[in-house]
This record gives structure tokens, sequence and C-alpha cells, in this order.
């Protein structure tokens, strides 16, 4: 490959939040809960990561730990593919009134100082 073109590669990459460890995400979705909603979706990375935040528009998600009750903590370890879901070992739980059908923003931020743009739509 030319420098020019991986110049151009990498920018491309570097535009839409992902570097060049990040593997593509399937679509996310959020379950309306209590008083919030939960993320659920499968998220990829390359190499073993932690997920240490996730942001939206209403504000700062929280990060738990389910095993065998729910505490916040300040990263959940990505060992290559993690599978958020509201019966899983840990769960992204964003605060807020949400519609069905809605669609979020969301910017998750790994430990690595990764950075990703993502969106979910709110579920049924």
């Amino acid at each position: 490959m030319t420098r020019a073109l991986r110049a151009s590669v990498l920018a491309l990459t570097a535009a839409a939040g992902l570097s060049a460890g990040q593997a593509a995400v399937r679509p996310l979705t959020l379950k309306p809960s209590h008083g919030g909603a939960i993320l659920i979706g499968t998220l990829n990375v390359q190499r073993p990561d932690e997920l240490t935040g996730v942001w939206s528009s209403l504000g700062r998600a929280r990060l738990l730990r389910c095993l065998p009750n729910c505490e916040v903590v300040q990263a959940i370890p990505v060992p290559g593919s993690l599978n958020l879901n509201d019966s899983g070992g840990y769960r992204v739980v964003l605060g807020g009134n949400f519609k069905a059908g809605q669609k979020i923003s969301l910017v998750l931020r790994y430990r690595n100082a990764q950075i990703v743009n993502l969106n979910a739509t709110v579920g049924y």
C-alpha cells in the first residue's frame, strides 16, 4: 500500500471515530427499564481492553458489575468480544426518559484512550 493510500485510510478511520485496532460493532439497542435504559449488543475489540466510560446527550452511563448483585464499577473488561444485555455479568445503564424508536448517539471510551462513536436505537 502506498503512503498516500495508507494515510487516507488512517484519516478516514480517525474521522469515523475508529482506531486501526477497533473492529466493527453490531447494531446496539437500548432496552427501556425503570428510569432509564440498558445497552444491549456486542462490543468487539482486536486486543483485550477495558471500557472506561459511555456518554450520551443525556449524560454519563453507569457501568455495572452484576455478580450476584449490581454495583457501579470504574471499568468493564472487554476480552475481545463483550456481550452486553440485561442478564449478563456486566451492564451499561443510561438514565433518562426514552421513547421507542428513538436514536441515541453514544461515545465509548476504552482504557487505551480509544474513543468510539456509535448509535443505538431504543427498543419497544
